[in-house]
C-alpha cells in the first residue's frame, strides 16, 4: 500500500521505532522520580505504606473506568481491594461482582508481575472486567472472554451520514496471530537490556490499544497491561502511583496523542513523549502525597502532648492533608468555623490559641482576608 491511512497498514507493521535523543531527558527525570519516591516510602511506617498503596490502586481503578465514562462505587471497590491486601475483614454485602472483578484484575496486574502474560491470562482479565450482570442490571451484548466479531472496529463521531472516523482497528482476519505476536513480544522484551522498561510500557500501551482485540474493555485492559509492564520494570509488587489518574486529567490529550499516532508512521516518538510526560506527572503527584504524609507525621511528633481540642485537631489534619482531602495551604476564620462547626467567637479563640502554640502562623493581610497556615518551622 503506497499511502497507508492507518499505522497497522504499513508494510513494516508492527516494527515500531523512535528517536532516543528526544526521550533521553524524560527517561532520566522519570527514573530519578521513581528512585526518590521509593526513598520517601522508606521513611514511612508499614501501615502508612499499605494505606498509600491502597489509595494508589483504588485511584487507578476508579480513574481508568472514568476515562471510559463509568463511575464506580468507591466504597465497594475500596473494600474489595482492602480485603485482598489484608487491611479489612470480609464483610458480607459490602462489595459487588463488579468491584470484586476489578480488584482481582488490578491485583493480578500489579502483584503477579512475574507470571507469564499469556492469551489465557488476558482472556481471564476480560472476564474479570465484564462479570455476569447482577440483579437489576441488564446484560450487554458483549462477547466476554472472546475476541471481537467480524464487523469493523471503529471509533467515530459526527453525523450518521457523514461520520468522522477517529480510529479503525486491524481487521478481524489475522487478529489471533497479531495478538500472539504482541504477547510474544511482551514476554521476550522483558529480557532485552537495550529496551528501557518505561519505553517498553509505552510501546505495549500503544500496540495493544491499536489491536483493539475485544468488543469492549480495550482501554481498561490496555491500562492494566501498562500497570503490569511498569511493575515488571520496577521488579516490585507494590505500586504507589496511579498513571490512569494522570491520563484522566488530560483525557483529551490522551485521545489526541493516540489518534494522531494511529494516522502516522511507525515512528511513535510523539506518543512516547506524551506517555513519559504523563508518567512523570503521576510520579510527581505520588511524591507530593507522600511528602504530605511525612510532614503530617513530623508535625504531630513535634506537637505530641500539646493540649488541643477535638475541633483544633480536625482542622489541623485537614490543613496537613492538603489536596482533595483538605485545604490547599491555608484557611480563613470563616472556613475554620464551618469545618469545626463552632461559633465565630470560638473559631477566633481557637485560632489565637493555635498561633500561641506555634501550630499555625498568620499570613500577611488583615481583617476578613486573614488566612492561617501550618507553621512551616514546626512541621
Amino acid at each position: 500500500m503506497n499511502h497507508p491511512h492507518w499505522i497497522w497498514q504499513h508494510t513494516d507493521w508492527p516494527h515500531f521505532h523512535w528517536q532516543p535523543g528526544r526521550l533521553a531527558a524524560l527517561l532520566r527525570e522519570c527514573g530519578q522520580a521513581q528512585g526518590k519516591l521509593l526513598g520517601m516510602l522508606g521513611s514511612v511506617t508499614q501501615a502508612v505504606s499499605a494505606q498509600n498503596e491502597l489509595d494508589a490502586l483504588l485511584q487507578n481503578i476508579l480513574t481508568s473506568s472514568a476515562i471510559e465514562g463509568e463511575q464506580l462505587n468507591v466504597g465497594s471497590v475500596r473494600s474489595s481491594l482492602a480485603r485482598r491486601m489484608g487491611l479489612e475483614a470480609t464483610k458480607d454485602g459490602q462489595v459487588s461482582r463488579r468491584s470484586e472483578g476489578l480488584a482481582d484484575l488490578m491485583m493480578d496486574a500489579t502483584q503477579q508481575f512475574d507470571q507469564p502474560f499469556t492469551r489465557a491470562r488476558l482472556l481471564n482479565w476480560h472476564h474479570l472486567l465484564s462479570p455476569a450482570p447482577e440483579a437489576g442490571y441488564a446484560a450487554r451484548a458483549v462477547k466476554v472472554g472472546e475476541l471481537r466479531g467480524d464487523e469493523p472496529m471503529q471509533v467515530v463521531s459526527g453525523r450518521l451520514d457523514r461520520p468522522t472516523v477517529h480510529f479503525e482497528a486491524p481487521p478481524r482476519k489475522g487478529l489471533e496471530q497479531a495478538l500472539d505476536d504482541f504477547l510474544e513480544w511482551f514476554e521476550t522484551s522483558r529480557d532485552q537490556p537495550e529496551l528501557d522498561p518505561l519505553v517498553r510500557a509505552g510501546v505495549a500501551h500503544f500496540w495493544f490499544i491499536t489491536l483493539h482485540p475485544f468488543d469492549d474493555g480495550n482501554g481498561r485492559l490496555t491500562r492494566a497491561i501498562t500497570d503490569l509492564a511498569l511493575a515488571q520494570g520496577e521488579h516490585q509488587a507494590i505500586r504507589f502511583y496511579a498513571m490512569s489518574a494522570s491520563i484522566l486529567e488530560d483525557r483529551a490529550g490522551y485521545y489526541k496523542a493516540l489518534e494522531s499516532s494511529q494516522k502516522a508512521t511507525l515512528d511513535i516518538t510523539d506518543w512516547l513523549e506524551w506517555f513519559l510526560k504523563t508518567l512523570l506527572g503521576s510520579l510527581q503527584q505520588a511524591m507530593a502525597r507522600i511528602d504530605r504524609v511525612l510532614n503530617k507525621s513530623r508535625f504531630w511528633q513535634k506537637h505530641h502532648g500539646v493540649p488541643l481540642s477535638v475541633e483544633q485537631v480536625k482542622v489541623l489534619n485537614r490543613l496537613l492533608d492538603g489536596g482533595e482531602r483538605g485545604f490547599e495551604q491555608s484557611i480563613s476564620a470563616a472556613q475554620y468555623q464551618a469545618v469545626a462547626k463552632v461559633s465565630k467567637a470560638t473559631a477566633t479563640r481557637h485560632l489565637a490559641d493555635l498561633l500561641e502554640k506555634n501550630c499555625l502562623t498568620r499570613l500577611p493581610g488583615g481583617g476578613r482576608s486573614t488566612r492561617y497556615q501550618i507553621n512551616p518551622t514546626h512541621e
